[in-house]
């Protein structure tokens, strides 16, 4: 049910209420003495009624309506002084319930009054039933209050989560980025290079192909410029330049895997197809996933066998990891946003990232990114 909804019946269910006390106390009224008493305690009942129902007069107007009304009429009103007593323990004021209720006691008993309260037929059911309208009060109060305080809590760590999400998303494009800038700005300067040398013996080159030339390098030392441009706004200049981030599609998934099995973890290795077949953007994001699937491994399931499988081939390179049970290391806390920067690359490259149980305990994350265009399979390898 909606909030809206949920305050639609607490409206409802307090104007029930509320009706079912002033009902209460005609029928008091109508009891003691009903040509005597019937039409005044009636009014004295709507009013306290109303005053209980405006949200604007609950506090302080009903509160001193009721006690007065009660101090008077005595026992008739007390179903409306029950509610008051209550309504004024929720809201966690307990001292001006207490004052009310012997307020009101205190004047019927000494005061010129109606009907008393403390008569036979009523003092044990008023010494009985304030006490508990006030302890149900405070009871309901303070869980209400409990229940705000935990909503507020569940909601700032949602808060805080999403950001830390969007951090790692961010995060992960400024590291995206500056491999691609590493990749790429290689091979462009080699293009503007060479077509420089080349331009420099135009004299014996024929006259359009030396201005073909011309117009290559142009083209490469503009692109160079402008892939600075872009791709220095997607990284965050603040952000530490990690130098074992710089171009990973340089060092195979190999290197990374004998550090593994150096560090004492036990690690298979089936690779299909070679790296050349994918692009380089696929090579990065391969070794990304080894790298966070090698770690979670350490954290989570120390001692675990682990089994890489690669497969550059076209149509996809394909990627997946599983490990087998182990204990948890207690000093790693997970933070679950290694994650979180995967499936940004994965999906950035129109692939697709999946991690979850694998049966006995297992864990595997897999991940899967479509060729551009195909290339030609080789021999696989284990080790």
């Amino acid at each position: 049910m909606s909030s809206s909804g949920r305050r639609r019946w607490a409206v409802v269910g307090r104007t029930v209420l509320v009706a079912v006390c002033a009902l209460a106390a005609v029928l008091n009224a109508v009891s003691i003495d009903r040509d005597r008493y019937l039409v005044p305690v009636a009014i004295a009942a709507l009013v306290c009624a109303a005053a209980l129902l405006v949200p604007r007069l609950r506090w302080p107007v009903a509160p001193v309506v009721v006690t007065v009304a009660t101090a008077w009429w005595g026992w008739p009103i007390l179903p409306l002084m029950l509610l008051a007593l209550f309504d004024l323990a929720v809201d966690a004021r307990a001292r001006v319930a207490l004052g009310c209720a012997v307020g009101a006691l205190g004047a019927n008993l000494l005061g010129v009054r109606a009907t008393s309260l403390w008569s036979a037929q009523s003092y044990t059911s008023v010494l009985l039933l304030q006490p508990l309208a006030v302890a149900t009060g405070l009871w309901l109060g303070n869980r209400r209050r409990l229940v705000a305080a935990l909503s507020a809590d569940v909601e700032h760590l949602r808060v805080e989560a999403q950001l830390r999400e969007e951090a790692a998303q961010a995060a992960e494009r400024s590291r995206i980025a500056t491999e691609m800038h590493d990749v790429l700005a290689h091979r462009l300067s080699l293009i503007a290079l060479h077509t420089g040398v080349l331009a420099t013996k135009s004299d014996t080159l024929p006259a359009p192909v030396a201005e073909r030339l011309t117009l290559l390098r142009t083209a490469s030392v503009e692109a160079l410029a402008d892939l600075r441009d872009v791709l220095g706004a997607l990284h965050d200049p603040a952000a530490a330049r990690d130098n074992s981030s710089l171009a990973p599609a340089l060092r195979e998934v190999r290197e990374l895997v004998d550090e593994a099995r150096a560090a004492g973890q036990d690690v298979e290795l089936a690779c299909d197809g070679a790296p050349e077949q994918a692009p380089t953007t696929h090579r990065l994001a391969v070794y990304r996933v080894v790298q966070e699937a090698l770690t979670n491994a350490r954290k989570h399931a120390a001692g675990s066998r682990v089994t890489v499988r690669i497969d550059y081939r076209p149509p996809a390179t394909f990627v997946e990891v599983t490990n087998t049970p182990g204990a948890p290391s207690p000093d790693t806390p997970a933070s679950g946003y290694g994650l979180v920067g995967l499936r940004e690359r994965i999906t950035a490259l129109g692939g697709r990232l999946a991690a979850g149980p694998a049966g006995a305990g297992a864990w595997r994350l897999t991940a899967r990114v479509p060729h551009p265009t195909g290339s030609t399979a080789q021999n696989g390898t284990t080790t």
